[in-house]
């Protein structure tokens, strides 16, 4: 294992989010003395913290790995799970540290490491009432009169129902930073939405109408296909019509421009009203972008993967300025930058994160630029 790949797998360790494979990669490579001297120097030099000074329960990694697997339900995975059980003894005599990041206060009295806001996923209901979305839990989604509407398994939303005879009914979903969210709409529409971002829905579309909705930020549309209900997706500055297709459209407010990517079938674009004369059609590869307060839309053929890459969970920067770049990572991990370093601010990267913590991305840029930064709390500040 190279380096980087080491330092990178205890730095997700550290911060509680490695998955079980990374978990396993990183047992088998303490196998190795050699490995364990370079997992505590990087400990103590990266997170301030010398294993030695912090008491710990030799039962404590056993304890927290059955606990887990008791928590899951199938059975594959406790079989993965108790293969971890031969690295325990590793694990006990190498990371003495394995209680401090378990521990509820000495994490957060580290200079090094990265405490982001927590803010919650709000779903605003049609009576005005508000409800915060627990993405661990699941539960039954009622409307004013106590009638299932839907339900929330995790991190995901299904409505249920498509058309109605009566009024329209919306709900709105804001998503904060540092979250992202799926929602079926109840004509099996799947939009899955990015950090930062509200769409305003109809609890049921209505028979013989259009299918509409309202975003600010971002999302990717599954579109369920319907020839008799149009489908049309409403931003601050154009809108999308479509059938039945793929595709991702990003309208953040604080952005200076609206970009829609076709991934599959087509749409049409065009501002304010449609008519025969205004609308520009979207083939898929092709990106349109308007400039805000501007009519026209220019296209232009783009690597869609680029585009939508944010739903699996990784980053990708393709010739983006630092600017650029810190703004999408304070939507990502719901942190702060302060930029010192206007010239900085300028300069074109490109790079790709995937499910990374915000740590690595940031060690990232200071082992392959010499970016010079420091953490406090949520705010990160270049030097």
């Amino acid at each position: 294992m190279t380096v980087k790949k080491s330092e990178r797998l205890i730095v997700k360790f550290i911060t509680n989010q490695a998955s079980q494979e990374e978990i396993e990669t990183l047992t088998k490579w303490l196998e190795d003395e050699e490995n364990q001297t370079v997992f505590k120097d990087f400990v103590k030099t990266n997170f301030a913290i010398d294993a030695a000074m912090h008491k710990f329960d030799s039962s404590e990694v056993r304890k927290q790995l059955t606990e887990r697997v008791q928590a899951e339900s199938n059975v594959f995975v406790k079989r993965r799970f108790s293969s971890y059980y031969k690295y325990a003894a590793i694990l006990v005599v190498v990371l003495g540290c394995f209680y401090f990041y378990k521990s509820s206060d000495v994490l957060k009295a580290k200079p090094n490491v990265v405490i982001p806001k927590e803010d919650e996923i709000v779903l605003q209901l049609d009576n005005e009432s508000v409800e915060t979305l627990d993405p661990a839990t699941s539960r039954n989604l009622t409307d004013k009169f106590g009638k299932v509407i839907g339900r929330q398994t995790k991190g995901k939303l299904v409505y249920t129902d498509a058309f109605s005879d009566g009024r329209l009914v919306y709900n709105t979903l804001r998503i904060p930073y540092g979250k992202k969210f799926e929602i079926e709409l109840s004509d099996g529409t799947v939009v899955h939405l990015n950090s930062g971002s509200s769409l305003r829905f109809p609890v049921k579309f209505q028979k013989n109408q259009n299918r509409q909705v309202y975003l600010i930020g971002e999302a990717f549309f599954e579109v369920s296909k319907d020839k008799k209900h149009p489908f049309t997706v409403n931003t601050q500055e154009v809108n999308v019509e479509v059938l039945g297709t793929k595709f991702n459209v990003s309208t953040y407010t604080e952005d200076v421009t609206t970009d829609i990517v076709l991934v599959e079938g087509k749409v049409s674009l065009y501002k304010d009203k449609k008519a025969a004369d205004n609308q520009t059609y979207l083939t898929p590869g092709l990106k349109g972008t308007n400039i805000k307060g501007q009519q026209k839309i220019t296209t232009e053929s783009v690597n869609t993967d680029y585009y939508t890459s944010w739903v699996k969970g990784s980053l990708v920067f393709k010739n983006a300025s630092f600017d650029a770049i810190i703004k999408k990572l304070e939507r990502n991990y719901n942190v702060t930058f302060i930029n010192r370093n206007k010239m900085l601010g300028k300069e074109i990267f490109n790079a790709r994160f995937d499910n990374e913590p915000i740590e690595v991305v940031l060690k990232y840029f200071s082992d392959s630029y010499s970016i010079d930064y420091k953490i406090n709390g949520d705010q990160i500040i270049i030097k």
